[in-house]
């Protein structure tokens, strides 16, 4: 049976080249792809109260963090996701990561992530980390909507999402399972054309 409609971005457009590396439109951010030199630094970021809090994974060794690192080689290996460490441009140490999770090339979908590690946080790390991404997904790679989801409760993720040009869509009820229980999530998206 044939479809109806072709991909929007055809598979093996992105796993068909390496993972480029993206500089903030400022110039003063760069993600790159994680290295594996990157493990203590990821590890360390697990144990950061305020990304535990929010984040549903958890990595207790240096081990698990390299294999956390070999799997984001393979999700873009098989157009599944991206993940990128945030560094200063001019170099220096991570800051922190954004990721497009759960990528749909075939309707040109895909989930945003992100966090940033506590000496870098208030500095705008997080807008302008996914400002960049957005702009790369959705004018540069094709994408034609990337959703970002956060708990109610995360007013943080709220004011970045904004600030990043997601506009508020709803609200999830009792979508997500935290260690605390069930969260509502607030569902924001970025569509191709917006800003």
């Amino acid at each position: 049976m044939s479809l109806s409609i072709t991909p929007v971005i055809p598979a093996g457009s992105l796993s068909g080249s390496i993972q480029p590396s993206l500089l903030s439109s400022d110039g003063g951010l760069l993600l790159r792809p994680w290295a594996t030199d990157d493990a203590a630094v990821l590890q360390g970021a697990f144990e950061d109260a305020a990304i535990r809090r929010w984040s549903l994974r958890r990595l207790t060794s240096r081990a698990e963090a390299q294999q956390w690192i070999a799997a984001a080689d393979h999700q873009w290996q098989t157009e599944r996701a991206a993940q990128w460490a945030v560094v200063p441009a001019d170099g220096g140490e991570i800051l922190g990561r954004v990721a497009l999770r759960r990528m749909d090339l075939f309707h040109g979908l895909a989930d945003c992530a992100y966090w940033v590690l506590s000496h870098a946080r208030g500095s705008g790390v997080a807008p302008r980390s996914l400002v960049t991404l957005s702009n790369w997904a959705l004018k540069e790679t094709g994408f034609h909507r990337l959703e970002l989801a956060h708990s109610d409760r995360n007013e943080a993720s709220c004011k970045v999402a904004a600030k990043a040009g997601f506009a508020f869509e709803g609200v999830r009820r009792s979508a997500l399972r935290h260690a605390d229980g069930w969260h509502d999530m607030h569902l924001h998206a970025r569509i191709q054309g917006d800003v």
